[in-house]
Parts: structure tokens; sequence; C-alpha cells
């Protein structure tokens, strides 16, 4: 088993990026191989259609984030608060986590703009929570009821009020290190630069940030490179924040998501791992979220035997698959991700799929090492970072 402290590496705040890279394909890319330790480049994303076979598969997680973070400020103390939505329990009533002092039952919080600068003034948003009682174990989440500045419930969807009152939801390092930095925590930048260029369906709550470096002009060289693009949907959760607390990565309790892959693409990937061409073209994910989906559904497909038939392939899944060193993986050739944080199962997942035969934690190892070269090389880490292409 692999201790959580193994995957622990020194990194520097300066090294978190607090802002993503302008234009987004100009962003550095660390371009390494599964079978060959000795192979490192380091290109830009923009080289992805060099870097790429023809008829290659690319697959996609075309989630799209919803503005998920908000704040505001309690009713009878005018004390802050700060929330993110979790989801829609029925309309009017929804599961949020909230931060702030002696939170308990029967609460208003009005929700108000956050200032991009001291020099503006917060003002009502015209909606407000009440709180009504703790939801689950989670220190700080609620289940809440959403209504109007008269007390009204608002049942409309939650997409379309956060829409109105809601904050993209950037991870705790990027607040944190923008205000440690004397800077805005809030941009409206990030309603465009914290989503993919390609996002379609709302409902993840953090993006899917190798996703982020992507352009249309991009895409479209990837066309015509005669690079195949598909795409899945893995809606993140807010257990994407969560902290390894066990000792043994293998002991934590992975968070469940929703995640689903059309069989037509099932066929597109089948295909691919059985076409006879020389040199074989490849399955790359972008992304860990969509490499977990994948996975999830290949493990679905080896659990009965193989060749599922359209009527018996599920259109979705909730998964909870945790990939750790060990794992065997099954329809995924090659990954483009970020730099992901010390002690996080996204270290191990990526650890697992740098392995060679035999050699399971070896590859924890080798990716502490490829992050090394990367801090020396001043990348950028994390959701607005720089990227690493795994190729076979």
């Amino acid at each position: 088993m692999l201790k959580v402290s193994d995957l622990d590496y020194h990194l520097p705040a300066s090294a978190i990026a607090t802002e993503p890279a302008e234009p987004r394909d100009s962003a550095r890319l660390m371009v390494v191989r599964r079978s060959d330790p000795d192979f490192i480049e380091h290109r830009t994303v923009r080289d992805l259609p060099e870097l790429l076979r023809p008829d290659d598969l690319m697959l996609f997680n075309r989630t799209r984030v919803l503005p998920a973070r908000f704040t505001g400020r309690r009713h009878d103390t005018a004390g802050h608060v700060e929330g993110l939505f979790l989801h829609e329990r029925a309309p009017g009533r929804w599961c949020v986590l909230l931060k702030g002092r002696r939170m308990k039952p029967g609460i208003f919080v009005r929700l108000m703009t956050e200032p991009e600068s001291e020099h503006e003034t917060p003002r009502e948003l015209g909606v407000r929570l009440k709180l009504v009682e703790h939801d689950g174990d989670e220190e700080g989440s609620w289940l809440v009821e959403v209504l109007d500045s008269t007390g009204a419930a608002l049942t409309e969807p939650a997409s379309d009020v956060l829409g109105r009152v809601g904050l993209p939801p950037l991870p705790p390092y990027i607040l944190a290190a923008r205000k440690k930095a004397g800077q805005s925590e809030s941009r409206a930048s990030d309603f465009d630069r914290y989503q993919t260029v390609y996002a379609r369906e709302y409902g993840s709550v953090a993006a899917p940030t190798a996703g982020l470096h992507f352009t249309p002009e991009l895409l479209a060289r990837l066309d015509a490179a005669q690079v195949r693009r598909a795409d899945v949907v893995l809606h993140v959760g807010s257990g994407t924040f969560k902290p390894v607390k066990a000792e043994h990565v293998e002991e934590h309790e992975m968070h469940t998501e929703w995640c689903s892959l059309p069989h037509g693409v099932r066929r597109q990937i089948v295909a691919t791992h059985r076409s006879a061409a020389t040199p074989r073209p490849r399955v790359i994910c972008v992304g860990t979220t969509t490499a977990r989906t994948v996975e999830s559904y290949a493990g679905l497909e080896a659990g009965v035997g193989g060749d599922m038939t359209d009527h018996l392939w599920p259109a979705s899944l909730d998964t909870k698959l945790l990939i750790t060193p060990g794992y065997s993986w099954r329809w995924t050739d090659g990954l483009l991700t970020n730099f992901h944080l010390p002690k996080s199962t996204l270290l191990a997942m990526v650890g697992s799929l740098l392995e060679l035969p035999g050699k399971a934690e070896a590859g924890v190892k080798r990716l502490k090492r490829l992050y090394g070269i990367a801090l020396e090389r001043n990348y950028r880490f994390f959701s607005y970072g720089d990227a690493m292409l795994i190729l076979p």
C-alpha cells in the first residue's frame, strides 16, 4: 500500500499559478513517455498537433462549470459568509457548504456582490438563503431554502439563480494565493477562463482543468492533423477538494461523481485498440476526470465479459473509482494533465500511469522526479498552471 506521505513534495508558493496562460494554448507542456523513463521534452500546448498521430482519439470532458461560489452577510449580525453550491435537493432547496461563525438553523444569509477592489461597496443581489438543517457529516454542509428579497421561495433551476448571483468556484489555493499577494480574489475574467471552450452541460463545481488550455484554433488544428475527438461527461463534485486523511491512499473514501460515456464513444475506443494500423492509434484522455470516466466504463465492461450491446450500455454511472499504483489501465493509453497538489489522489492516479511492469510504486517516484524538474524549470502548478502530456 502507498502511504499518503509518499505523495508529498515541497512546493513553493511562487509556483502556484494565480492567472491562466494567455493565450490558453501558450501554457508550457512537459512531454514524457510511459515506456521510456528517460524521455522528456519541453514544449507548449499549441504543439499538440505535432505530438499526436493521425487517427489518435482524444477524449474530452464537456462538463460546464456552475458559478457555484457565493458570498453573503448574515441578516442578524452582518457577519461575512462564504459558500459553495453542491447540488439541488428539490426546487428551491439546495445543499451548500457554508463558512461563517456560529451558523445554526433559522439564520438568513443575504447574498452580496464580491468587490474587485477595496473601493467597491458590496450590494445585495436579491437572493437569500435560510438555513434549514445540517446536511451530511461534512463540516459546514447545510440544506437551505432559496428565497427572494421579499422572502418568497425561488423555485427556478439552480443554474439560473447561480447565473445571476454566483462566482466562478476557483480552488481555495488560488483564492488564498491571490489574497496573500494582496490581489483581488475575484476577477471578471475568471467567468471565461475557468471554463473550457467546449463546455456544454452544466453540473460541475470545479473545472476539468487540463481542458482549459484548448482554444478553438487549436481544436481546428487537431482536426486538420486528423486527430479524432470525442466527448464524455463527468460532473466534478466538491470531493475533488477533499484532503486525503487516511495513512494509506488506498484507504481513502473516494467521493462519488456522475459520469456518462455514450456507446458510440465506446465503439470508437474499442476500434482504436483493435486497429491493425502500424503504429496503432492511441486513446489520449484530456484530464483526470476524462480518464476516470473512461476507466469506470472500461471496468464495468470488463466485469461482464466485454462487448456490451447498446441495449445494456448504461447512459450514466455514479463512479467512486480510485486509481492507485498497481491499477491495470484498460482503455487509456495517454493523458494530458496539469500538475497536481501534494498528498492528493490525483498524484497517485498519474503516478500509476507512469509505472513500469513489476514496479508499481516506482511510478510515483518517477512522477515526483518529473515534478522536481518542472519546479527547476519554473513550470506553473495547479488549475491555472502548465501541463504534462504522458504518451505511451
